[in-house]
Parts: structure tokens; sequence; C-alpha cells
């Protein structure tokens, strides 16, 4: 492999670079990675041998899958500087569906909706487009404005936190922001683009000396274990196959943003039909892998999509250095279980101004294009009802279920729907259209 630079999409960095910048990515996405898996083994009070055993696998099915992701087999993969794991984005269906059908069905679910992803793969070019800039860049927004709440929480505590909210919780928080902002606006070269990672580690220590690091987990956590496939015989009921199977469109569709803001964030140009395609059969895929290791389903995570767009860093041999981490920890359980005991309040830091990152990847994409008239309607209405929905879930507590299981927990979905919607059946403003071309020239 021919040497690179970091802000090339190809060639070899020197790993004295490569390791810090790709573990910046595991840190970024790792808690995120684990979340969904500890909530829902919360839910139906698994063993703790078991939880430890399905984290374990979450790690090293996130790095497998990122490699494909990374380095294509056939048409699988984008071959762009994407990070997959474990989908927050199924939370809410799966609960329910997990709550009454259990966790086999949930996986056979899973089985069943990894296949239509992989089908919709194959239909992306046909499908474009439906998926013009104003679209794709809607639901980019709308992606990064739907995770900023994320973002805040994890920076107060955390989900559950018993001291959320608590003044130790925003000074980490703020901390991470300050160091993070010094470094890549005052400095140049590695502490610039590695300013996230060593906001990171800053916090953490900081946080340590805090009594805020909890090393029992660490302590206890064997050194060595091999990742454990077919530990849960599938079911495949209707119930809960259709809830799913339809999320799983949903996040062909976050994939698909997801992509093109990497592409528009970190190398300035739209994604191709083939990037796309393979985007969203490796989601597809390694949704299938996943759900054979009793892993929930595999997705981009738009949290490293930001992190492309504020470092520009995009060579892909440097996010592999991260995968080959993630696959380690997958059989290192003590590896994973020092990344996993960094405060949330520290990710948050790091996390809000990554997911701001993927709106203004999004507000560069719609602003390609006129934005007055037509296009200026397609934006304003879909984040109005996709992001108004979202916050405000109960103003759906009287549609059936089944839409409520959709659309009530994910904005995103809404946001999209609404923008193809309206692309498809507005008219086209060609003399608004000629006007703005004017004023452009002029």
């Amino acid at each position: 492999m021919k040497k690179g630079s970091i802000y090339e999409l190809d060639g070899r960095v020197p790993l004295k670079q490569a390791i810090p910048l790709g573990l910046q990515h595991v840190l970024s996405m790792f808690v995120g990675n684990v979340s969904p898996l500890i909530i829902v083994c919360g839910l139906l009070n698994m063993p703790l041998e078991q939880k430890t055993i399905l984290i374990q696998n979450a790690m090293f099915i996130a790095g497998f899958v990122t490699l494909i992701q990374l380095y294509p087999i056939w048409r699988v993969g984008s071959k762009l500087p994407i990070v997959m794991g474990t989908s927050s984005g199924f939370l809410p269906t799966i609960q329910a569906a997990a709550s009454v059908y259990g966790y086999g069905a949930v996986l056979g679910a899973s089985l069943v909706g990894a296949f239509l992803e992989i089908i919709l793969g194959f239909f992306i070019k046909p499908l474009r487009k439906i998926f013009p800039p104003v679209v794709t860049g809607t639901v980019v927004i709308s992606i990064g404005l739907s995770l900023i709440p994320i973002g805040i929480t994890y920076f107060a505590g955390g989900f559950g936190a018993a001291d959320f909210g608590s003044m130790s919780n925003l000074f980490l928080g703020t901390l991470v922001i300050v160091i993070v902002l010094f470094l890549k606006q005052f400095t140049k070269g590695f502490t610039s683009v590695s300013s996230v990672l060593i906001g990171i580690i800053a916090g953490y220590i900081v946080a340590i000396f805090m009594g805020k690091v909890d090393f029992t987990p660490i302590i206890e956590a064997s050194w060595f274990s091999l990742p454990k496939p077919f530990m849960y015989k599938m079911e495949f009921k209707m119930e809960a196959i259709i809830p799913i199977a339809i999320m799983y469109i949903a996040t062909a569709v976050e994939t698909i943003g997801d992509i093109s803001a990497v592409t528009v964030g970190g190398l300035d140009r739209e994604a191709t039909d083939r990037e796309l395609s393979g985007g969203v059969l490796v989601d597809g895929v390694g949704s299938m892998i996943a759900s054979f290791f009793g892993v929930l389903p595999n997705t981009s995570f738009s949290q490293n999509v930001g992190l492309v767009g504020m470092t520009k860093v995009v060579n892909r041999f440097v996010i592999m250095t991260g995968a080959v981490f993630l696959i380690i920890a997958g059989f290192i359980p003590k590896l994973g279980a020092i990344v996993s005991a960094v405060p949330h309040s520290v990710l948050g830091g790091a996390t809000i101004i990554m997911f701001s990152m993927i709106a203004i990847s999004g507000m560069q994409l719609v602003f390609k294009e006129n934005m007055y008239g037509r296009n200026a309607v397609i934006v304003a209405v879909a984040l109005g009802l996709g992001l108004g929905f979202g916050s405000v879930p109960n103003a759906l507590q009287y549609l059936p279920d089944w839409v409520n299981l959709i659309f009530a927990q994910n904005g995103i979905v809404i946001a999209f729907v609404v923008a193809v919607i309206l692309n498809l059946i507005l008219p086209q403003d060609k003399e608004m259209s000629f006007q703005y071309k004017e004023i452009k020239a002029e």
C-alpha cells in the first residue's frame, strides 16, 4: 500500500499517527455500540454472564463489519471511512417486541429485516431519483439535530444517572469541549486532528481524580474470551417481524444520509450510486451476521460521521486501526471494560460537537441547490414535522400501535417520508430557479 495522507481516502499512514486517530473513532462510538444491548438485557433481566458475552460479541461484530465497509467484498461495502456499530434507532421497537415475544423473536425479525435491507441495497440506483440532495440533506440535518439531545443527556451524566445534571458532570463535559475547541482551533498537526481523542483522555484522567470512574468492571473482566455465536434460538413471529422490518427501511435512509454526510463533509463531493448501494448492503449483511451472534442490527454510526466532518480525516487505513481495536476488544473483555468505563459526561462533551457537525454537513448538502421556493418548502415542512413529532411523540398516541412504534420515537423517518413525498409531488420552480441563477451570475 502506497503512503498516503490522513486527508486522503487511500494510502497507508504511519501507525504512530493512525492508531490514535483510529482510537478516537472507537472512543466516540464505544458506549453507543453497547448501550442498546445493555438496555435490552436489563429489560429482559438477562444473567450477567450472558450480558457480558453479548457486549463482547457487539464489539467484535462492529469491528468486523467496519472492515467490510472500508474494504468491500464484491459489492458489499462503500469503501468510505464509515464506522459500523449496534443501532440505537431500533431500540424503542425492539424493546416493545422483546417484552412481548422474547429475545429469540427479536433476533428472528432482525434476520428477516436484514435480508430486506440487502434487497434495497441492490436497487439504490433506480431509487436515487427520489433521494436528491434536498432529500438526503434534510435527512442528514434531521439525524444531527435528533442526536443532539442524546449528546446533552451524556453531557449531564447519561441515561438513568443518579447524579444527572450535577455540577461535576457539567464541569467534565465543559472541560472536554474547551480542550477540543482549543486544540482544534489554536494548534496544528497531530494535536489538532486528534483534538477529540485528547479531550476525552484528559476528561477521563480528571474524572478518575474526581472519583467518578468505577474500576470494578475492569478488575472483574477476564483477559481473554472467544465471541460466542448461536446463543439464542431464533423465532419468527410476524408481529415482531413487521415493525422491525419497517425500521430497517428507516435504517437504510439514515445510512444514505450518513454516506452523503461523509462524502460532503470529508471529501467535498456527493456520494456515488456505488457507494450508496455498497453502504446499504453492508448494513444488511452486517445485521444478518450480528443476528447470529445475538447482537442487535448494525448500521453506520452518525457520531463518527460527525467526527470525519470535524477533523477531515478520511483515510481508510486510519479507520481500519480502530476497527482492529474493536475486534481485539471482542477477544479481550478487560480492554473493552477500560474503554466502557469512560464517564458519560466526558463523552458528552465530545459528542455534542460531533452531532452538531452532522447537521452542518446536511446544511452543506441542501444549500448546494437552489433554496428558494420549492426546495425551501420541502426542507421546512419535513424538518418541522419530523423534529416536531420526534420531540412530542405523544401527539401520535391515538394512532395505531404500529404507527407509534415506527414514527413516534423516530423523527428521522417522518422527515424522510415527508421530504420524499413533497419532492415527488411539488412541481419544479423553473422561473425561480432561472432568477436564482441570474442572481448568482451577478
